[in-house]
């Protein structure tokens, strides 16, 4: 009886052993399987909607230009990196099956330059070097610095159409509005504008069809009403036809080619008249 009691506990042994084994074979097998998934790198970045920054610029941006591990690279720390830079308004993060990250990228656009540092003045109000190079933008003339936030929130809401008709800026208050701004436009016309009234002047391209190609002053500060400016080359043409015209009336004769047939019938006739005499 004892020597059959020691060989079962020798199976019940080596059973436990084969079990252990099992275990620990399985856990490794679970550990490199789970840090394969959280070294597994993101695959693909797709950027969207961006306009003035380049993909490359927003990948650095937000850190993974070397393509870290798709897992442990969390959206939050995405984001944040991105909204670092001025130019980023919001951005939105989406991971993907496939290893797949999109960055969809709202940006504050550039409003104008300024004349005297050559900076760009964004839709936040935040002012940064030129360093883009953008030179279809209006030129802001004189200093804002006193109303630059409001500045910028007015003007953000004029579309990219009508912003590109601006030539140049002048911040021009007065007493009752100090809010006030003066625009040359690239067609000539000046516009009075208002930041209260900003609005209307995406209207502009309207606007400016119902004044038949004439030029003049747009006051959209108040009163929303047009004053032409005359045309200083009709005046020089009426001019011109009023000149003519009354030399015309003080020389009755003064066509050289008029005289010279008065004389031609004035020496024909004597001739005549004495043939008439002889014969």
């Amino acid at each position: 009886m004892g020597k059959k009691t020691i060989k079962v506990k020798v199976k019940k042994k080596k059973l436990k052993i084969k079990r252990i084994i099992l275990c620990l074979l399985v856990l490794v097998l679970l550990c490199f399987f789970i840090n394969y998934l959280l070294e597994m790198p993101i695959k693909n970045i797709y950027i969207i909607n961006n306009k003035i920054l380049k993909d490359q610029e927003i990948i650095n941006n937000a850190n993974i230009q070397n393509y870290p591990s798709f897992i442990l690279t969390t959206s939050k720390e995405i984001k944040d990196n991105i909204l670092k830079n001025p130019y980023i308004k919001d951005v939105k993060i989406e991971k993907k099956i496939g290893n797949k990250v999109y960055i969809t990228v709202e940006e504050n656009r550039p409003l104008c330059v300024t004349k005297d540092t050559n900076e760009l003045v964004l839709s936040n109000g935040i002012i940064v070097n030129n360093n883009r190079f953008l030179s279809d933008l209006p030129v802001l003339i004189n200093d804002i610095s006193s109303i630059r936030e409001a500045f910028a929130k007015g003007f953000s809401k004029v579309d990219d159409d009508t912003l590109s008709k601006i030539s140049e800026i002048e911040y021009s208050p007065v007493a009752v509005d100090q809010e006030r701004f003066l625009l040359y436009m690239n067609d000539g016309n000046l516009v009075y504008i208002t930041l209260t009234k900003i609005e209307k002047l995406n209207k502009y391209t309207s606007i400016y069809q119902e004044m038949e190609g004439k030029k003049g002053i747009i006051y959209l500060d108040s009163g929303d009403y047009i004053e032409i400016k005359e045309d200083p080359s009709n005046n020089t043409d009426e001019n011109e036809e009023n000149a003519n015209s009354n030399d015309d009336e003080a020389n009755p004769n003064s066509n050289p080619e008029t005289n010279e047939n008065t004389q031609t019938s004035n020496n024909d006739e004597p001739q005549d008249n004495n043939t008439t005499g002889q014969e």
